[in-house]
């Protein structure tokens, strides 16, 4: 993170001040998944497989996100369950929608609690 001086260092030595203590000396961030396409497209089949991470096949399991346009309007989702045990998750990944953007996060937390607030 360079050196002491340096702000950077300062920023990430003060959020890893806050970490859980359990985490304290795993290095993971959030994972993100984009979706940017020419034509309308499902994102079910991408969105199954990066739930999974979201607590079953990786660590990942304190929440998530997701947002994607349909047609003019936005929808916007966030769990404080593991993406990979979320009914809402589930649900998504079921729903014939088609759309040019779709961006989700999967959270591993290093700084607040597991909660919706913070997902």
């Amino acid at each position: 993170y360079g050196d002491k001086n340096d702000d950077l260092y300062h920023t990430s030595a003060s959020k890893t001040s806050s970490i859980n203590p359990i985490r304290s000396t795993i290095s993971l961030q959030c994972q993100l998944l984009g979706f940017n396409c020419a034509r309308p497209s499902e994102f079910g089949f991408s969105l199954k497989g990066f739930a999974r991470r979201g607590g079953d096949t990786d660590k990942h399991s304190d929440g998530w996100g997701l947002a994607f346009y349909e047609g003019s309007g936005v929808r916007l989702f966030h769990d404080p369950l593991p993406a990979a045990e979320s009914p809402i998750a589930e649900m998504i990944q079921q729903y014939p929608c088609k759309t040019l953007n779709m961006m989700a996060h999967i959270r591993y937390a290093t700084a607040g609690l597991p909660n919706l607030e913070n997902v």
